[in-house]
């Protein structure tokens, strides 16, 4: 945990958040600047910076990760009709939360390529 991260925040419960889903290792709950009708953030609970951070130790969040948000799509109703993941890395690739976090968002046609 990072004692000035919003996300290790929410992962304490410090601040709220609306929870979609939770396992061990991750949470999972609703962005609160949506960019699509399904806008759901993945997190791990351990505090990894970025994915410049990921190593051998850590990498088995990002399958953790990608498992819970095929799960969520099913749950979502997205499945069928397709989804994006976005994960952003550093300042020119978006990443605004220093915590690495799986967007996913559906709902609704994506634009290509993204902004």
């Amino acid at each position: 945990m990072s004692n000035d991260c919003l996300f290790c925040e929410i992962i304490s419960s410090k601040i709220s958040a609306n929870i979609v889903d939770e396992t061990k290792n991750l949470l999972a709950f609703q962005d609160i600047n949506p960019q699509a009708p399904v806008h759901i953030l993945i997190i791990p609970k351990m505090h990894i910076a970025s994915c410049n951070d990921l190593n051998e130790n850590n990498i088995h969040y990002i399958s953790e990760m990608a498992l819970m948000a095929r799960r969520i799509s099913d749950a979502e109703n997205i499945l069928k009709h397709g989804y994006r993941w976005v994960i952003n890395t550093g300042n020119n690739g978006g990443q605004t939360v220093d915590h690495i976090h799986l967007h996913l968002l559906g709902g609704r046609n994506m634009a290509w390529p993204p902004g």
